[in-house]
């Protein structure tokens, strides 16, 4: 029974990760009418009515709950996606791709050093460094082209910092909670510190573009699919498998977003992507090992 739970896990994994992949190429559609701002908030505020309407009931919580669901709030939704955003109109996007796909890295690392039961392994730091190599391939897709920008690269990489964050508490608190009210939790405290940052930018907001259909789909998708779905089905496996191995997922979106921009935007797969996406694959592979299947222990 333990067998298939994990076997589970992984296939919801996945399916996830396949999820996040695309909502690039949603948000890539949404980014013709509306800031990185705009389209975050809004992504929170569908995600939370979703949430809602899934259990509509109340949680009366003390004060020291709710500071924890605040900094859940920053580090998953509002940090992470402003710094990642950030980075995009500063350095260019091979940088910030490589640099937040070191978020599981990251994690493995917090959890060596904050957690009792995950611990860093051979097999592990093996399979993070072949799948993040894969990872570099799969960006870059044949184009070999990184300028450094000390700014726009920093944000990146707190980007990832705070998704690792994130993975710490979530991993503390995900057995005292319901699924459902934790992340509506989150996503109430994603928007209620995204709010500042939007009242700043102060930019128009376009509402007679959510009467193009492809944009209306587009943000219902981000909404429901990748802020509010997604989250859940997340919480499934770092409950069955562990914030490293469910993290070490997120090495995949690479591959998923060069394959859909393939399909619908036309983008071109060059061998190089190939190899990496067979990395990034065999780098997982092996980072959810349950064996340490890279050492071998010789009989005296």
């Amino acid at each position: 029974m333990e067998r298939k739970n994990k076997v589970f896990a992984h296939i919801i994994a996945l399916i996830t990760i396949i999820a996040w992949g695309s909502t690039f190429i949603a948000s890539r559609f949404m980014l013709d009418y509306f800031t990185p701002l705009q389209v975050m908030t809004m992504r929170f505020v569908i995600a939370y009515v979703v949430l809602w309407i899934m259990k509509p009931k109340l949680t009366h919580l003390i004060w020291k709950d709710e500071l924890v669901f605040l900094l859940m709030g920053l580090s998953g939704c509002s940090i992470y996606f402003i710094t990642e955003n950030t980075a995009l109109t500063i350095t260019s996007t091979s940088n910030v791709s490589i640099l937040v796909a070191s978020s599981p890295i990251l994690t493995a690392l917090l959890a060596h050093l904050f957690t009792k039961d995950e611990k860093l392994k051979p097999n592990t730091i093996t399979g993070f460094i072949i799948a993040f190599i894969g990872v570099a391939f799969v960006v870059f897709n044949g184009t070999f082209i990184l300028k450094l920008n000390p700014i726009g690269d920093l944000l990146a990489f707190f980007s990832a910092l705070s998704w690792a964050v994130y993975s710490i508490i979530l991993k503390n608190v995900i057995n005292r909670y319901d699924n459902i009210l934790l992340i509506r939790k989150i996503m109430f405290y994603g928007i209620l510190t995204a709010a500042p940052f939007l009242f700043i930018e102060g930019k128009r907001f376009d509402y007679e573009a959510l009467l193009n259909p492809k944009i209306l789909i587009s943000i219902l998708f981000l909404g429901v699919i990748g802020s509010g779905i997604c989250y859940l089905t997340w919480n499934i496996s770092v409950k069955r498998l562990g914030i490293i191995t469910t993290n070490s997922y997120i090495y995949v979106i690479p591959f998923v977003t060069m394959i859909l921009a393939a399909i619908l935007l036309k983008e071109q797969i060059t061998i190089i992507g190939v190899l990496g996406a067979v990395l990034i694959i065999s780098g997982v592979v092996i980072t959810s090992s349950p064996k340490n299947i890279m050492v071998r222990r010789c009989k005296p």
